[in-house]
């Protein structure tokens, strides 16, 4: 039999606190009950939440090796907004007949989310100078893991504004949410440049004028 055809743990994994062996047939278990393939585009959008949880983690491990006056203030943001992709995250994976179930700034994003972020992006927008111009990532460690968070999240929000076109329902602030939350990594990836005395690099160098593509 195969392993999808199976019911119950195989015995390999009968005592492991991680493995279930539930998901050997391609499904995947949603918070409040029901199954979905893993391939949906509920997986697909909460799944790429967890990837800039993790992508966030790299980007506080950066910062812990650097002095502790760099930045005292960022590495509880980073977890703070860590925390609150699992709210988002749970939103995510919570099936149309059980939305009544989700409770506000605990497995559904609400406004008080948004308005905190909104006022952390305006402070850290306050403390640095912003380039006129796009910029490469890499000019140190920690600006270039906030950057890959920072694009992981904009995946994010592509894959729940296309959750939301296929009919799935979501709250009026998830995709506001992710919005500014990938706003204001741009902003400390910028941050945590100017703390390092690395300047941004242009993406186009300076006195060089991008040419246009004919039409």
């Amino acid at each position: 039999m195969s392993p999808a055809g199976r019911r119950g743990r195989r015995e390999a994994i009968a005592d492991s606190a991680v493995a279930t062996g539930a998901g050997d047939d391609g499904t995947t278990g949603l918070l409040y009950g029901g199954r979905v393939g893993k391939d949906s585009s509920a997986v697909e959008a909460y799944g790429t939440v967890d990837e800039t949880v993790a992508a966030l983690g790299v980007a506080r491990a950066e910062l812990g090796m650097l002095a502790p006056e760099v930045l005292p203030d960022l590495s509880a943001l980073l977890m703070r907004i860590q925390r609150e992709l699992f709210v988002m995250g749970a939103e995510l994976a919570t099936g149309a007949d059980a939305v009544d179930r989700l409770q506000d700034g605990v497995t559904r994003v609400d406004e008080a989310m948004v308005l905190a972020v909104e006022a952390d992006l305006a402070a850290w927008e306050a403390r640095v100078t912003m380039p006129r111009e796009f910029v490469l990532p890499g000019a140190d460690r920690l600006s270039a893991a906030l950057e890959m968070a920072r694009v992981t999240a904009r995946r994010a929000e592509r894959r729940v504004v296309a959750l939301g076109h296929a009919g799935h329902p979501l709250g009026p602030w998830v995709v506001p949410w992710v919005n500014r939350v990938a706003d204001l990594l741009w902003v400390l990836a910028r941050a945590a440049e100017a703390a390092q005395g690395a300047a941004a690099v242009p993406a186009v160098p300076r006195g060089i004028r991008p040419r246009t593509a004919a039409l």
